[in-house]
Parts: structure tokens; C-alpha cells; sequence
């Protein structure tokens, strides 16, 4: 039988589930963009930050009980937070936690994902829970949890895994399993060197999405065992899963549409590639993830801030933007942005062109630049006759390029001297040729 997308069996069961988000990663795949930000906190898709997906998540499935575990570089991501989600009703018992790593165990900090959680079961059990539900707060998704919590019930499972289908040639960055015609996981291993491809398919694997569905005295349970073994990385893939196979009840639930059966959209943007293509499939005219979908909206800090401004209506020097999400408080004065993603605030001067590019929060475009396929990172300002995307030696030299080409710019690489001298001779040429 499946389960009901809605009804009072599954909203019951939400209602007694506790959220636990694990938001205290480096992100260290995606280089110099978190050196200053935990992974959660990165902008994404024009005005949103990653960690909203799983909080919309949760409280559009009718979870109104989490806690945020914070640890690496989390300012922007508390800051985001206490603005943005301050709306639950504490009298109703509903609340949003932030909770930072606090060496509740002698002087240690977080040393893995289940040891975060470890070391905050007391939060957890002052508010006795049934289920809970521990979540990954760096993926891009819509997921209805109450599905996924009722399959976890009605299969007696100690253990509910979140899977997706993924390329074979990525899954060595996942958690991969295999599982029986039940869907018992009966073998679990945390980002494989040759993951085990799906039987029947020769290029997909089945990965963990960095969601389970645990009773909460199990849980309480496997940790307790896991915290006293000193050679225990203390992590939920490698540890608290693999151990539990073999005499547990642990099940996957394949992430699919309800009505299509459809694997439904699911994206890690772990490395600055996947950042890349994933908001740049937002531009597209129906692109897989709907952020208009009434029924389904992803909550954010909404900033105060006017609307997109598009001036200047002459032959070179029109302002426009084809094919592109443009976010409040933009101005593209007489410029031209094509295919393009930007951000809240960010002003683009006339005569430049953005093409195939995501301008994050705040940033400035001189006169006469040329951006394509590019990130550039909050606070960038562009000088003038700036080329980026364009000359790929030079932009090595400069920025930093990925494997796919895409250019990551930041404040730091434009204020390098070499750029500025860069800049300033394109800029002097472009003052003789006019």
C-alpha cells in the first residue's frame, strides 16, 4: 500500500515528528564562496538561502518542532535565520532553534553528524517526541516528509533512509546502498571509491539523500553506543547506518512524485559546477524546481528593498534582460543581461554584458564589462572594461575556473593589482576606439 500524500494518518504523525537540520558544514568543495559562510547559508535561486528548502520543507509538511545544529562560520546563517523564521508560535509549542555547538561533552565540539545530535538528546527529549527526523541542511529540494514518515511506520523500521538515483561517475560523493525487493538496505558505504551500481542499471546508483526518519528511544539508543566507541567516526553514513544493517530494520524511501511515481527533483550543490547549473536552470522557461508553486512555497527573510529597474533605451546602450531572473532592488542601466541569475541589489552599468552568469547579493558591474559564465560572489565590484569568461588564460591567472569552465570571481581576487592594471588598460582602449 502507499502511502497517503495528506490526511489525518500522516499529519498526525508530522505532528509528533522533531526536525533536527544539521547546518554546521564547511562546504569545502565550494572553494573561496564559503570561506566566510557555512554551506546552509549560501544564496541561492535569487533571494533564498539553501537552509530555506528544508525548513519550508518541514513546516509545509506540518513539522513545526526543529532545531538548527550550527558549528562552522554560522553568523550569516543565524542572522538569516532569527530574521526569517521568528514566526512560529512558541505557546503552541512550535519553534525554529538555532542551536550551536557548545561542548556539552567535556571540551569537545561537534566530531560528526551523529555526534551532533548526540550531544544535544537532551533538547531533543524535553520535548518527548515519537519520531525524529534528521535532515541535511545543504540540499535543494521540495519534499512532502509526511509520506516518508508514515512508510517509516508502517514498515516497523528502526531506521527510514531519503534515496535518489544518481549518475554512477558521481556517486562516490554519497552515502550509496543496496537494497532487497522490500527495500531493506542490506549493504550501506559512505562515499565508496567504486560505488555499487543499481541493479538493472549499469550508470545509476542509489544515494543517500541526508535524510532519516528515526524513533527517537532507538535513536537515543545507537548514539549512546556510538559516543563510547573511540575508533567511531561518529557520523550517521559511516557509522550509526552500516552498524545497524545487519540486525536492524533499516528501509530506504525513494524520493519520487506521488502521482508519477517519477523521481522528483533533488539537487546537491556541493561543488561550485552543481551551484552553477543548478540556479542556471532556473532561467529555463519550465525548469524543474517551481519556485511559483502556490501550493508548495519556500519561506525566506524577505529584504525591504524596491523593485528591478531596467533604464536607458537607445542602441547600445538599452536596459534589458532576456531569459533571466532579476531580484528586487536591481538596476541594469543601459546593459544587457541574457540567461542570466541576479541576485537582490546588484547594479549592471551600460554598456556591459552578462551572459549565462549568477551575480550574488550586492554586486556592482562597471561600464563596458563583458561577465560570462561566471559566479560572482557577494560585494564584487567589476572596474570597468572588465573582461571575465572571455579569455580563459587570463582568467586563470585571476580567478579561479572549474573543471566545466564556469568562473568564480570574488572581492578579493578583483581588488588583486594585476586586475585592476588589467582593467584599466581595456578601459583606456575602449576610451580610444570611442
Amino acid at each position: 500500500m502507499r502511502p497517503r500524500k495528506s490526511g489525518r494518518f500522516v499529519s498526525q504523525l508530522t505532528k509528533s515528528t522533531m526536525a533536527v537540520i544539521m547546518a554546521g558544514g564547511r562546504g569545502e568543495r565550494l572553494r573561496h564562496l564559503t570561506r566566510n559562510r557555512a554551506k546552509p547559508a549560501m544564496p541561492f535561486g535569487g533571494k533564498y538561502r539553501i537552509i530555506d528548502f528544508s525548513l519550508s520543507n518541514c513546516v509545509n509538511s506540518g513539522i513545526r518542532q526543529i532545531l538548527v545544529l550550527t558549528q562552522y562560520k554560522a553568523h550569516s546563517l543565524i542572522q538569516h535565520v532569527q530574521r526569517g523564521w521568528g514566526y512560529l508560535r512558541g505557546e503552541l509549542g512550535e519553534f525554529v532553534q538555532l542551536v550551536p555547538a557548545q561542548q556539552q561533552i567535556g571540551e569537545l565540539w561537534y566530531r560528526g553528524t551523529a555526534d551532533s545530535v548526540y550531544q544535544n538528546l537532551d533538547i531533543i527529549e524535553a520535548y518527548h517526541p515519537d519520531l525524529v527526523l534528521v535532515l541535511a541542511g545543504d540540499h535543494v529540494y521540495k519534499m512532502d516528509y509526511g509520506p516518508m514518515i508514515a512508510a517509516h511506520v508502517e514498515k516497523d523500521a528502526e531506521i527510514t533512509v531519503g534515496v535518489v538515483q544518481v549518475p554512477l561517475t558521481e556517486a562516490h560523493h554519497f552515502g550509496v546502498m543496496t537494497v532487497d525487493n522490500s527495500q531493506r538496505i542490506i549493504r550501506f558505504n559512505e562515499k565508496p571509491a567504486n560505488p555499487e551500481p543499481m541493479p538493472g542499471s549499469n550508470d545509476l546508483a542509489l544515494a543517500s539523500m541526508g535524510i532519516y526518519v528515526f524513533d527517537r528511544e532507538f535513536l537515543r539508543q545507537r548514539l549512546a553506543i556510538d559516543a563510547l566507541d573511540a575508533q567511531s567516526a561518529h557520523d550517521f553514513g559511516k557509522n550509526i547506518i552500516p552498524q545497524t544493517i545487519g540486525g536492524g530494520r533499516v528501509f530506504a524511501y525513494s524520493f519520487e512524485d506521488v502521482k508519477t511515481a517519477a523521481q522528483a527533483y533533488w539537487r546537491d550543490v556541493g561543488t561550485l559546477d552543481a551551484f552553477y547549473e543548478a540556479n542556471m536552470e532556473l532561467v529555463y522557461v519550465t525548469p524543474e524546481l517551481n519556485l511559483y508553486d502556490e501550493d508548495w512555497p519556500i519561506w525566506t527573510y524577505q529584504e525591504h528593498a524596491p523593485p528591478a529597474k531596467f533604464v536607458l533605451d537607445e542602441d547600445g546602450r538599452r536596459g534589458e534582460a532576456i531569459n533571466s531572473l532579476v531580484s528586487g532592488g536591481c538596476i541594469v542601466s543601459g546593459a544587457t543581461v541574457r540567461e542570466s541569475l541576479l541576485f537582490s541589489n546588484s547594479l549592471i552599468n551600460e554598456r556591459s554584458q552578462v551572459f549565462r552568469s549568477v551575480l550574488l547579493p550586492n554586486v556592482r558591474v562597471g561600464r563596458n564589462c563583458r561577465i560570462n559564465h561566471a559566479i560572482l560572489d557577494e560585494g564584487c565590484e567589476v572596474p570597468d572594461g572588465t573582461s571575465i569568461g572571455v579569455d580563459p588564460a587570463a582568467d586563470a591567472l585571476h580567478f579561479h575556473v572549474t573543471e566545466r569552465g564556469v568562473v568564480l570571481v570574488t572581492p578579493e581576487m578583483l581588488q588583486a593589482p594585476a586586475v585592476q592594471r588589467r582593467s584599466a588598460v581595456a578601459d583606456m582602449l575602449a576610451d580610444l576606439q570611442g
